[in-house]
């Protein structure tokens, strides 16, 4: 059977393959379409399986909120031009599209069936890496935000109050969490092991330091349980001093932003997403 030029960019346009390949395909199949397009993807598939251990250091993180819910998908690839590609930002929404309807809270078999196909046209290891759901109870204002590289993204719920200003301030934290990218939210969240290792190493360095020489045990105690407030205050979101007002910790704007809206306000979530953390 003749091959024409338009079976083989049909066939071309169902698979993504190569021009050649459509070609040889239909050739191995005697023109059946449906048994060409079936015998490129597996060998796709193939091809897939070969590149599975290619390092996927680039993509995208997508983050959308809707009824009651903010979801998080990261899907990374293996170069940043396949990471802007429109298909693979297509595919990210679509990701985020099940992830709602079918209510996952983490990465499941569909998912990768969605992105399967994408992997066999384009030729490039790709993962879902992660997918998370974060609530938004009723009496909550809640943001998020995403980097202009699409890497490096926040999610913040305020509980307490859906009034504008509580809204804006939930806004501004995303950029405050994205821009500084606080380690914890609370010091109530650092583990124990984290605190000990920086005494150890804060210790070490004071050790060092000949102004300490000669310094009562109780000094250095002080000292050292100084240095760690510090490093647990830049490390620590709620402690930090706010992008927008560098007068005051988030928690004190927190509180400010509380009193203007009437209401006793707290940090339900947050969070810093970066790719491949």
């Amino acid at each position: 059977m003749a091959i024409t030029a338009a079976d083989v960019k049909a066939l071309r346009e169902k698979t993504g393959a190569g021009m050649m390949e459509c070609k040889k395909a239909l050739t191995e199949c005697d023109g059946d379409m449906a048994k060409a397009e079936k015998l490129l993807k597996e060998k796709g598939l193939a091809a897939v399986a070969k590149r599975a251990e290619r390092a996927t250091s680039e993509g995208r993180l997508f983050i959308r909120e809707q009824n009651g819910k903010i979801a998080v998908v990261e899907l990374t690839c293996e170069t940043d031009f396949v990471a802007n590609n429109a298909d693979f930002i297509a595919v990210g929404e679509k990701l985020l599209d099940v992830t709602f309807e079918k209510g996952y809270t983490k990465v499941e078999d569909e998912h990768n069936t969605i992105l399967e196909p994408l992997k066999v046209s384009i030729r490039e290891n790709m993962n879902v890496a992660k997918v998370e759901v974060i609530d938004v109870p009723a009496d909550s204002s809640a943001a998020f935000y995403i980097h202009s590289d699409h890497k490096t993204g926040a999610v913040v719920v305020i509980k307490g109050s859906t009034a504008d200003a509580v809204k804006t301030f939930a806004k501004d934290c995303c950029l405050h969490i994205a821009a500084f990218t606080p380690a914890y939210t609370a010091k109530k969240d650092v583990p124990d092991s984290y605190i000990a290792e920086q005494k150890e190493i804060f210790k070490a360095q004071m050790d060092q330091d000949e102004k300490m020489a000669g310094k009562p045990d109780n000094v250095k105690e002080g000292i050292l349980q100084g240095k760690i407030n510090k490093h647990l205050a830049e490390i620590c979101f709620e402690d930090q001093m706010f992008v927008k007002d560098d007068k005051k910790t988030v928690t004190a704007k927190l509180a400010e932003v509380g009193k203007e809206a009437g209401a006793s306000l707290s940090f339900a979530t947050a969070k810093l997403f970066i790719l491949g953390k």
